[in-house]
């Protein structure tokens, strides 16, 4: 069916943790956010296909493959794609450096803004600790995050014929439980210090399912969030600035795309 919308063009696109391959997977409102929005340089900041999950049982549903082809197809059309794997895409990274179909793979990269700042984009795993140092330790997570989803989908489907409003269990647990609250500022700390290492004036990365964006650590810290429960973007417009999309939350985004001149997100209002 032809759009019946002009997409929103944006100077630089940042998505990561779409985890395709798993139920967890938002693939179809992630479709409708590509449907309305174009960019000249797209960043997969890792976690874009799930292979821990793939290894222990294939799932790959249409919508998957549909997102896939729609990222090619926007390659076709212009756009340069850079893909920086994270630890779920691991198997890529044996590939750093080569050009598949137009699709650039890269261990990190240095972006440079409208407004000449540069910032280091970057999946942040490698500063993750207990990825770092207990695999086994990751892998548990990873279950108990699967399980937590599990749960979560479920609660949402009574919630929603009770006509309340979408609620995510694991975001409300990493605000609640001090632990989580210590690893998140401690992931940030340690990633706006690469950031600092590399003479950036930020980062942005994915990883923790956190999406934020603030200046707390001296530098710009972005996080891009993910497609499994927030269904969050980072778009760079044209004059430099960045914008947090909370796709879930824009009015009617399954119908029409939200208007070019939506106020940019304030570093406060995405933290």
């Amino acid at each position: 069916m032809a759009q019946e919308f002009e997409a929103v063009r944006v100077r630089a696109l940042f998505l990561s943790d779409l985890h395709l391959g798993t139920k967890g997977c938002q693939a179809v409102p992630l479709l409708s956010f590509l449907r309305h929005y174009d960019a000249d340089t797209i960043y997969l900041v890792g976690d874009i296909i799930d292979g821990w999950r793939l290894k222990s049982g294939w799932y790959w549903p249409q919508s998957h493959n549909d997102v896939v082809q729609k990222l090619l197809r926007k390659v076709r059309k212009g756009a340069r794609l850079i893909y920086i794997p994270g630890n779920h895409d691991e198997f890529l990274r044996d590939y750093i450096g080569i050009n598949l179909g137009g699709v650039e793979l890269a261990d990190y990269a240095l972006h440079e803004t409208a407004d000449g700042k540069r910032y280091l984009v970057i999946h942040g795993d490698q500063f993750d600790l207990v990825v770092r140092h207990a695999r086994w330790l990751a892998l548990l997570g990873d279950g108990a995050y699967t399980a937590a989803l599990f749960v979560n989908t479920h609660l949402n489907i009574v919630r929603r014929k009770l006509g309340l409003t979408y609620w995510s269990l694991s975001s409300w647990a990493k605000m609640k439980v001090k632990n989580a609250v210590n690893y998140i500022s401690r992931f940030e700390e340690l990633l706006a210090a690469e950031a600092k290492r590399h003479e950036a004036d930020g980062v942005i990365c994915g990883h923790i399912h956190h999406a934020a964006m603030h200046d707390e650590f001296g530098v710009r810290y972005v996080n891009t969030g993910d497609w499994v429960e927030s269904c969050t973007a980072i778009v760079e417009h044209y004059d430099g600035s960045f914008q947090m999309i909370r796709w879930t939350e824009a009015p009617r985004a399954k119908q029409m795309a939200p208007s070019p001149d939506a106020p940019v997100i304030s570093q406060r209002q995405a933290a």
